[in-house]
């Protein structure tokens, strides 16, 4: 190291620290400004994807609860319409068995009117043929009777003899 300091020139280490200050202008000037400015680009460029996926990933999530959201939604509609669609089901039913049952009602009804109409004839038409039979029954034993004058004659003086004056 002595042989450093005794070699040592003045104007040797001026111009060696001049060319440095240079060296070091120029390259500040046309090196370290571009990479500063690059590097520093890089940086705001990864801290912005940064903050992109950030935001991506708090968007998903709310996307993600959205989704859920709805599709509870969903579910709860559809269990909504199920309900429904059972209670109108069961409703049809009952109108259907009520219709059913008066309509079969109806025809009860109209049976009996129809039957006892049918009886009422019935009777009606026994009736006419009891008293046809009768009369003629009747008119035969009549005509048994009168065919024999005696027996008009005494049939004649008995009701006569029923019969009062007053």
């Amino acid at each position: 190291m002595e042989k450093l300091i005794e070699q040592f020139s003045f104007g040797l280490f001026f111009w060696q620290l001049l060319l440095l200050i240079i060296l070091l202008l120029v390259l500040r000037k046309v090196a370290w400004k571009p990479i500063l400015n690059a590097i520093e680009e890089r940086e705001s460029g990864i801290k912005d994807a940064l903050e992109a996926a950030e935001n991506a990933k708090k968007e998903m999530q709310n996307v993600t609860a959205d989704s859920e959201r709805l599709l509870q939604e969903a579910r709860i509609e559809r269990e909504s319409m199920i309900k429904e669609a059972r209670e109108m089901k069961e409703k049809i039913v009952a109108d259907a068995k009520e219709l059913a049952q008066v309509e079969a009602d109806n025809m009860i009804n109209q049976a009996k009117t129809a039957i006892e109409g049918e009886k009422k004839a019935a009777v009606a038409d026994i009736k006419n043929q009891v008293a046809t039979l009768s009369l003629e029954i009747a008119e035969k034993v009549i005509k048994e009777q009168f065919s024999d004058t005696g027996k008009q004659l005494k049939l004649v003086e008995e009701m006569v003899s029923d019969i009062k004056l007053n």
